[in-house]
């Protein structure tokens, strides 16, 4: 395996005769503009609100809540960092879980009278920074999102404790799933269901302007979207697979007047992955037709866009315009979904250049967006193209392959890189993420997530020292 650095491309006409090479074209404008007539500080209205520009900022969690679901400081510093991004889009803030069972790790945030008005203080700090930073918040959209994590729940200790929506022949041999105990009832997806629409009267009362009802990355609403084999009205058809998020608008909408829904979607899925030789990805063995991997082909790494657009055809009718696209899962096949020349501890080096990864979802996304063009598009993935993601970002909103440019790992390094792009100010290359994947590895060793390696405050933290110790027992382990 070797693949160039993006850092080592130093001049457009590298990056483009590499993108070449690997045969990952995507949208680029060699020249990135600032000022009123730049593509991404051009306005858009989004039902009676106009955006000041075209980046947003995706759900970031930082396993750094309290037992019972409260924020901590390291939470207010982390979303005070998304108001200082100069973003109008928030997307989420991070996910936050809708009852106990349901949270991916057990200092994951959770939303109930008791944490209400401390997930308020939240949005009330990110108004602040971007305040302070652009001088009004006139043109802000905050969501929060709304998740129940099914097959990856961890809400006690680090040990897995799934609830999942049918069973799968691989990932429940991955995730040692041998019972049908964890399957959850249609009754039990009914009161599943209420609790979404308590959440989100909650999240209305705490000010929030949506909130995303989470179908993305292996978690329980996306894995509805593939339960083919799931007797009942939540399985096998598409109506039936789709009946989750059809019943939780319908409840939300009675719960909430008045608060907008949006949903991030894995627009495509792939077999599971696992390390090969010299710890390089590579498939899972399966025989014949995948069925499993929705917006997938039936190869297990191709995409047929036919149920996605199902999908978006779905959104419209429920008067859902808000659309963030994402890919995959990262417990499963991390490299398309969250592209990194370095993996994390518990991952795989990536089988092939994560520019290929970007491009995917970029194409993907550009899919999408015509199929649809009447809803609000949010892209994701950017964060590899480091240096050039500007570029890419101008061209794709230039060319109308999605309406936002969606930054996440890119938040943690470099919050304000959406400000400095806009002001025309050069690019701060030294806070610039390189994908090194700290902010994975560290949750996954029960460390709080964060920038190690370019943040001042977690690369002197005690926590710092302890993923270091945690990385040299993977490697040893390996």
């Amino acid at each position: 395996m070797s693949y160039k650095r993006v850092a080592q491309l130093r001049t457009p006409e590298q990056f483009l005769s590499y993108l070449e090479s690997i045969d990952a074209a995507m949208p680029f404008d060699e020249t990135v503009q600032h000022g009123e007539d730049a593509p991404l500080a051009q306005p858009y209205t989004y039902r009676g609100t106009t955006l000041s520009n075209r980046f947003s900022v995706l759900p970031m969690e930082g396993w750094d809540g309290t037992a019972d679901g409260h924020p901590t400081d390291l939470t207010q510093r982390r979303w005070q960092r998304f108001g200082e991004s100069g973003a109008d889009l928030i997307w989420g803030g991070e996910a936050v879980a809708v009852r106990h069972d349901g949270r991916a790790n057990a200092r994951q945030l959770m939303i109930n009278e008791q944490t209400v008005g401390d997930i308020a203080g939240l949005r009330e700090t990110l108004l602040a920074a971007h305040k302070e930073q652009v001088g009004n918040t006139d043109s802000m959209v905050i969501g929060l999102q709304l998740t129940h994590s099914g097959r990856f729940c961890r809400p006690n200790t680090h040990a897995l404790e799934p609830r999942i929506a049918y069973r799968h022949p691989l990932l429940d041999q991955k995730f040692n799933i041998d019972s049908d105990d964890v399957l959850l009832s249609d009754g039990e997806i009914d009161q599943l269901i209420e609790d979404f629409a308590k959440a989100a009267v909650l999240a209305q009362k705490a000010g929030f302007d949506f909130v995303d009802i989470k179908h993305c990355h292996g978690y329980l609403g996306h894995e509805f979207l593939s339960a083919m084999d799931r007797p009942g009205k939540y399985g096998g058809s598409f109506e039936n697979r789709t009946r989750f998020l059809r019943n939780a608008v319908e409840a939300v909408r009675a719960a909430a007047p008045g608060l907008d829904i949006g949903v991030r979607l894995s627009a495509f899925d792939w077999v599971p992955f696992r390390p090969g030789e010299e710890n390089i990805g590579e498939k899972t063995p399966y025989e014949g037709n995948y069925p499993y991997a929705f917006g997938g082909d039936g190869t297990g790494t191709g995409i047929d866009l036919s149920e996605p657009n199902q999908f978006l055809d779905l959104l419209l009718s429920l008067d859902i315009q808000l659309l963030c696209v994402t890919a995959g899962s990262p417990y499963y096949v991390p490299h398309i979904q969250r592209p990194a020349i370095f993996p994390p501890s518990d991952g795989y080096l990536p089988p092939e250049d994560p520019l290929a990864g970007v491009a995917r979802q970029i194409k993907a996304t550009g899919e999408l967006k015509k199929h649809r063009p009447e809803l609000t598009v949010i892209g994701s993935g950017y964060s590899y193209l480091q240096d050039w993601l500007p570029n890419v970002a101008q061209a794709v909103v230039r060319q109308g392959w999605a309406d936002f440019v969606g930054l996440g790992r890119m938040v943690l390094s470099y919050p304000d890189m959406p400000v400095d792009v806009l002001r025309g100010n050069d690019l701060q290359r030294k806070r610039i993420c390189r994908t090194f994947s700290d902010c994975t590895t560290a949750p996954r060793n029960g460390i709080v997530s964060g920038c190690y390696p370019l943040d001042d405050y977690f690369k002197q933290s005690e926590q710092a020292e302890a993923l270091k110790e945690a990385k040299k027992a993977s490697e040893i382990a390996k």
